[in-house]
Protein backbone atom coordinates (compact mmCIF):
# COMPACT_ATOMS: atom_id res chain seq x y z
CA UNK A 1 0.00 0.00 0.00
CA UNK A 2 2.83 2.35 1.36
CA UNK A 3 4.54 1.61 -2.57
CA UNK A 4 1.47 2.89 -4.81
CA UNK A 5 1.56 5.85 -2.60
CA UNK A 6 5.04 6.57 -3.36
CA UNK A 7 4.50 6.30 -7.13
CA UNK A 8 1.49 8.47 -6.85
CA UNK A 9 3.72 10.92 -5.09
CA UNK A 10 6.50 10.89 -7.66
CA UNK A 11 3.64 11.61 -10.26
CA UNK A 12 2.21 14.38 -8.61
CA UNK A 13 5.94 15.76 -8.00
CA UNK A 14 6.62 15.67 -11.46
CA UNK A 15 3.66 17.80 -12.37
CA UNK A 16 4.00 20.41 -9.74
CA UNK A 17 7.77 21.39 -10.61
CA UNK A 18 8.32 24.99 -10.75
CA UNK A 19 10.42 25.32 -13.95
CA UNK A 20 7.26 24.94 -16.82
CA UNK A 21 4.90 26.33 -14.55
CA UNK A 22 6.85 29.16 -13.88
CA UNK A 23 6.65 29.62 -17.67
CA UNK A 24 3.44 29.48 -18.04
CA UNK A 25 2.62 32.15 -16.00
CA UNK A 26 5.22 34.38 -17.50
CA UNK A 27 3.86 33.53 -21.03
CA UNK A 28 0.59 34.69 -19.37
CA UNK A 29 1.46 37.70 -18.15
CA UNK A 30 3.86 38.77 -21.58
CA UNK A 31 0.10 37.56 -23.54
CA UNK A 32 -2.05 40.22 -20.69
CA UNK A 33 0.57 42.94 -21.53
CA UNK A 34 0.13 42.22 -25.71
CA UNK A 35 -3.36 42.78 -25.41
CA UNK A 36 -3.22 46.07 -23.04
CA UNK A 37 -1.30 48.21 -25.98
CA UNK A 38 -2.36 46.52 -28.91
CA UNK A 39 -4.67 49.12 -31.14
CA UNK A 40 -6.99 46.61 -33.00
CA UNK A 41 -9.40 45.19 -30.27
CA UNK A 42 -11.19 47.08 -27.50
CA UNK A 43 -12.16 43.37 -26.22
CA UNK A 44 -8.57 42.18 -25.84
CA UNK A 45 -8.11 45.32 -24.06
CA UNK A 46 -10.68 44.83 -22.08
CA UNK A 47 -10.11 40.97 -21.15
CA UNK A 48 -5.72 42.42 -20.67
CA UNK A 49 -6.08 43.08 -16.79
CA UNK A 50 -7.68 40.06 -16.21
CA UNK A 51 -4.74 38.25 -18.29
CA UNK A 52 -2.17 40.17 -16.36
CA UNK A 53 -3.98 39.25 -12.86
CA UNK A 54 -4.11 35.93 -13.83
CA UNK A 55 -0.43 35.35 -14.74
CA UNK A 56 0.59 37.29 -11.77
CA UNK A 57 -1.32 35.19 -9.41
CA UNK A 58 -0.35 32.07 -11.40
CA UNK A 59 3.34 33.01 -10.75
CA UNK A 60 2.94 33.68 -6.96
CA UNK A 61 1.24 30.39 -6.61
CA UNK A 62 3.42 28.57 -8.36
CA UNK A 63 6.54 30.52 -7.14
CA UNK A 64 6.31 27.96 -3.96
CA UNK A 65 6.44 24.53 -6.14
CA UNK A 66 9.54 22.76 -5.29
CA UNK A 67 12.67 22.79 -8.14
Amino acid sequence: MSGDHAIGTGRLLRWFRRGPWEGAAMTLIAAGIVMLVQPWSIDLYGYSFVTILAGTLGFVIVSHFPE
